[in-house]
């Protein structure tokens, strides 16, 4: 019998204990536990709604126990982190429920002698209740939307108070799934009816061609999928491409490509008529662009495993190159929540990257061409400062065209781009 909870609990071990990707974590957690599709969005409801709320879950833990949070063994911790939400922000869970799973999954467990603690713990929240901070102070925001405050910080140094209250909110809501039709091989009409075949209601996003899934879809499973008739890319991500306009005949050159989102819609917009180099650091991570171009039947792209930072002649030069650098990531928290605890982001490296990404791509530029420059993040300290410090390094470009995605003004990610080209 599939014990949801206990899937859950061994994908957010691997996410909290062993700093595993999310999403990865758990992929593995689904394909060793055998479960089926009807399991899947009750599980994917836990284990993300838990990330999103850890800050929040373990402040309320600390209210109820003696020690700290960070010293209650992986097993106990997490079971209880999983209760807590539950009881707080799953209505349809009952509460007994909730506690009596968590309590019986860790008796089961090599940490058993915790389980008369998790249950007193969880019984003094029933009667107690959960005790959040009110007010706007930035502790209190903290603990409310399950965010660091150094992060909390650094929206407000950007965007005021009142927006990042509305990010904040927005970073804990569930998101759709944005996938990008693939015009080379179908109509948008005949994947809405093929997509129908398969039981899968999609709605048109804003851009044409994009059409939104609900949250939770198993998108590998699905024939159309297989057969290579759409892949997942999120609208913003799209938007900044499709301003490029690329063209049959042009050479494109895609500096940072995984997982190849960008690489893939330069080829469908020029239906398969543009030149592509598709770069990534990691030979792994190139072939997963070679797979999903295999997969699309995308032609006219080269695979490539290279620095972005270093310039490589005998790539020759290019019509388009498209610098979608490493980046905070704080536009995509609600999708990677892992994000938001990372203690280890230099920031001053990661502007440090992302200048000499920028600066490194106009050694690839033709005459007239264009640079697409674009990030995951809404720290304007890696996007309008980039630019405008490139900008000033280089008299002979000019900015045609930037936007940054705001979560509270459209139900998107955040998001950056800019359209630069060389006079």
């Amino acid at each position: 019998m599939i014990n949801q909870r206990k899937i859950a609990l061994d994908a957010l071990i691997a996410v909290n204990d062993n700093l595993a990707y999310s999403n990865l974590a758990l992929q593995k957690a689904f394909a060793s536990s055998g479960v089926t599709g009807k399991d899947k969005p009750f599980i994917t409801a836990l284990f993300y709604g838990v990330l999103d709320r850890k800050l929040t879950l373990d402040y309320i833990i600390s209210r109820f126990v003696s020690k700290s949070v960070n010293k209650i063994k992986p097993i106990t911790i997490n079971s209880l982190r999983i209760a807590v939400f539950q009881i707080l922000f799953m209505d349809k869970v009952p509460d007994s429920a909730a506690v009596n799973e968590s309590v019986d999954i860790v008796k089961r467990s090599k940490e058993k002698y915790n389980a008369s603690f998790v249950n007193a713990v969880l019984r003094s929240l029933l009667r107690e209740g959960a005790g959040l901070p009110g007010g706007n102070s930035v502790h209190s925001l903290s603990i409310r939307y399950s965010c660091p405050e150094w992060i909390i910080n650094s929206l407000i140094s950007d965007y005021g108070e009142k927006t990042t209250i509305k990010l904040l909110e927005h970073f804990l809501t569930v998101p759709d799934i944005t996938v990008r039709v693939n015009t080379t091989v179908v109509t948008e009409k005949e994947f809405i009816e093929k997509m129908s075949g398969e039981s899968v209601a999609v709605g048109r996003a804003d851009v044409p061609g994009a059409f939104n899934l609900k949250y939770g879809t198993d998108i590998k499973a699905l024939d159309c999928y297989k057969n290579g008739l759409f892949y997942v890319q999120d609208i913003q991500s799209q938007t900044a491409v499709l301003k490029l306009n690329v063209v049959r005949g042009e050479r494109v050159l895609d500096m940072c490509a995984a997982p190849g989102g960008k690489t893939f819609l330069a080829a469908i917009t020029s239906d398969n008529g543009a030149h592509i180099t598709s770069c990534d650091f990691y030979e792994n991570r190139v072939n997963l662009i070679k797979q999903g171009a295999k997969r699309l039947k995308l032609q006219n792209i080269d695979f490539r495993v290279c620095d972005s930072c270093d310039y490589y002649s005998e790539l020759g030069n290019f019509d388009v190159v498209i610098c979608d650098v490493p980046c905070s990531g704080f536009g995509v928290i609600r999708r990677k929540p892992e994000i938001k605890y990372k203690t280890d982001i230099d920031l001053d490296e990661l502007k440090n990257t992302q200048t000499a990404i920028i600066n490194n791509a106009v050694n690839y530029l033709k005459p007239n061409g264009r640079i697409l420059y674009s990030t995951c993040t809404l720290r304007k300290a890696e996007n309008q400062d980039i630019v405008r410090a490139f900008l000033d390094k280089h008299g002979d470009f000019e900015l045609k065209y930037e936007h940054t995605f705001l979560p509270d003004v459209k139900k998107v990610d955040g998001f950056y781009y800019a359209v630069i080209k060389s006079r």
